[in-house]
């Protein structure tokens, strides 16, 4: 016990020592573009149909030191306003963990440490990017005018349901492994999760999202996989009961993911050409966050 203290007193010092010097090696200084559009997602777990479209970036250490400079402007009844930190602590199952509370901080941090000026986020991230705006104006309120104040691009996707759960979104965090459709799932695991997912008792295909959310789903899937309205959709599966269109609806979506798979797979036997790929991308990131993150240690005294 007492060595994993010490352990954990070290490794606190350390990252403290990082706030104050920064990196030992400093990448050279990158201008700033007029725009710049941040898209990030969570890049832990299996990227699922939810997020199809999303973007996944390489987390380097400015923005967990961006991320604690900002949580000392921001105070503790502000971040429990928040929906998703009121909707997910009155669940039983959770424990309202500190992390929860402050992630939304850390989401600011990604999207300010690039100075980002737009950003592509769904109605279910309007209030976290409000206080993104918040973090941005305050700073620049009490250190002069340093962060763009970014805007929000309002995606024209529909949040993709549970297919287990319609009143929730899908998440690559589900325990329930029949809830969401990963990209990298076989044909066959795509056609049980869709042949299990919840419907209702009445067998025609309908679009009703407050009444029929789990039939709902399902047809806002189809609409996007194929590049058809809703109306268009619900006009082709006339006749058909959902039990039979969720495996249509399967289909189409195995057809989608095809070539992305196969794209996956062929990737998967060239891990040089990978391991390059995160090394550029990490090295771009690594260039402009350190140049942003010595600048605000400097604004606030750290430097």
């Amino acid at each position: 016990m007492a060595l994993h203290s010490m352990r954990k007193a070290r490794e606190r010092w350390s990252f403290i020592r990082a706030l104050h010097k920064g990196s030992a090696a400093a990448p050279a200084l990158q201008k700033d573009s007029k725009k710049r559009v941040f898209s990030g997602i969570q890049p832990t777990g299996i990227l699922h149909l939810g997020n199809y479209l999303g973007a996944i970036e390489s987390w380097v250490s400015e923005h967990t030191q961006l991320s604690w400079i900002l949580s000392c402007m921001v105070r503790l009844p502000r971040l429990q306003h928040l929906h998703q930190w009121k909707a997910k602590t009155t669940k039983q199952k959770h424990d309202g963990t500190v992390g929860l509370l402050t992630y939304p901080v850390l989401q600011a941090a990604d999207i300010l440490l690039y100075k980002s000026t737009h950003v592509p986020v769904g109605e279910d991230q309007v209030q976290h990017m409000e206080l993104v705006q918040d973090l941005a104006q305050g700073f620049n309120k009490k250190y002069g005018e340093f962060f763009p104040v970014p805007e929000s691009i309002l995606t024209s996707m529909k949040k993709v349901k549970s297919l287990r759960d319609p009143s929730a979104k899908m998440s690559k965090s589900d325990p329930d492994k029949l809830a969401t459709v990963r990209i990298t799932d076989s044909p066959e695991e795509i056609v049980q999760k869709f042949r299990k997912a919840v419907t209702d008792f009445t067998s025609e295909v309908t679009y009703d999202p407050a009444g029929r959310a789990g039939v709902s789903n399902i047809v806002a899937v189809h609409a996007a996989v194929t590049g058809l309205s809703v109306e268009e959709v619900v006009r082709r599966s006339a006749g058909m009961n959902t039990a039979r269109y969720k495996l249509a609806v399967a289909d189409a979506v195995i057809e989608k993911f095809a070539p992305i798979k196969r794209e996956i797979e062929k990737l998967k036997l060239d891990k040089d050409h990978l391991e390059k790929v995160l090394q550029i991308g990490s090295a771009k990131a690594k260039e402009l966050a350190y140049t942003v993150c010595q600048e605000v240690k400097k604004l606030v005294g750290f430097l």
